[in-house]
């Protein structure tokens, strides 16, 4: 993979600028989208519904920046081996590295998005410890995991093109069954250890617990997301190999 170094460099550029192509505030969408889903989230659950939950803002913001970098993720993979087309038809090397380089670019949207919520909780009153540093291990293991079901995505969406539309419902349903907008201490307990199986949730529970309650997140937390991760890795790069060889043809 190193001889290819400069050509995932371009590549993972080429889509971090594809990103905010023609668009007049470029990254500050970035920030403005979970503020906005904040805002309103925050208006019905403070005010309308009264959830309880002390700062709600707080609570709410790093969740959503966790579940951006997922679902962004994972729906710019669908897209790595299709929208470059030209070069998996005409020029020869290992397919991977599109779908490595779409994740790549998330990655670094994703870390100045956290980059910029820091200051923000410390102006909205949270008081941040020396956890803060363990966020980039958190972003880490997201990550895998992010790699892995975009092996899979990217690959079976060469094939079947209904793949997007069946994870767009996956991802809806996910906000909702993911502790994004809620405690996870709401889940009943005889269902919570199987609830937290779900690695998004570990990670949310983690960023959560780093800058909402200043607590250091248990093995667990890191333990779920890396084991999620790797498995899903692994699958997902072996069906990415076994349906590479027709990507040329199909496309």
């Amino acid at each position: 993979m190193f001889e290819y170094t400069e050509l995932i460099k371009n590549l993972a550029i080429k889509e971090f600028k594809l990103r905010y192509r023609n668009s007049v505030l470029g990254f500050f969408w970035s920030l403005l989208n979970p503020l906005a889903m904040m805002i309103i989230l925050s208006l019905v659950f403070s005010v309308l519904i009264k959830s309880g939950i002390d700062n709600f803002p707080v609570f709410l913001l790093p969740a959503l920046l966790v579940w951006r970098f997922f679902s962004i993720g994972t729906t710019m993979s669908l897209g790595s081996i299709l929208g470059n087309a030209p070069l998996v038809t005409k020029v020869y090397f290992p397919r991977y590295l599109l779908v490595l380089s779409s994740n790549l670019a998330n990655l670094i949207g994703s870390t100045l998005e956290f980059a910029v919520l820091l200051p923000l909780l410390f102006f909205l009153g949270m008081n941040l410890s020396y956890l803060i540093f363990i966020v980039p291990v958190i972003l880490i293991l997201e990550f895998i995991l992010i790699m892995g079901i975009s092996f899979l995505l990217a690959s079976l969406n060469v094939y079947y093109r209904d793949i997007h539309q069946i994870w767009d419902i996956i991802l809806q349903a996910g906000f909702f069954l993911t502790p994004i907008i809620y405690s996870s201490s709401l889940i009943p307990s005889k269902y919570y250890s199987y609830y937290m199986l779900n690695p998004v949730s570990r990670i949310i529970v983690a960023i959560r617990k780093i800058l909402y309650y200043n607590t250091m997140p248990s093995i667990d937390d890191f333990l779920i997301p890396l084991l999620g991760g790797l498995l899903f890795c692994l699958v997902g790069y072996q069906v990415f190999r076994r349906l590479e060889p027709r990507f040329a043809e199909v496309i």
